[in-house]
């Protein structure tokens, strides 16, 4: 799985950095204000909002994963 290719980002690594910043946002909104955005736009817990939280979670360990492999690379 290519993360960088010549110093540029693919596709996926970026649509995993979007949806981990709404999730920092959203984690930021509840904490501050008590205010849940996806659950305001989505409904608590609906199927919509359950399965934004999980792909923000997977983006969270994809990035994990990236971060890793692009740190092994650095050391090379």
């Amino acid at each position: 799985m290519e993360q960088v290719n010549r110093g540029r980002i693919s596709g996926l690594t970026w649509a995993a950095i979007a949806l981990v910043v709404i999730g920092a946002i959203n984690w930021g909104l509840l904490g501050l204000f008590d205010f849940n955005l996806v659950s305001a736009i989505f409904g608590p817990l609906s199927v919509i909002s359950r399965i934004i939280y999980v792909l923000v979670g997977l983006a969270g360990l994809y990035l994990l994963y990236a971060t890793t492999q692009l740190e092994r690379r650095a050391r090379v």
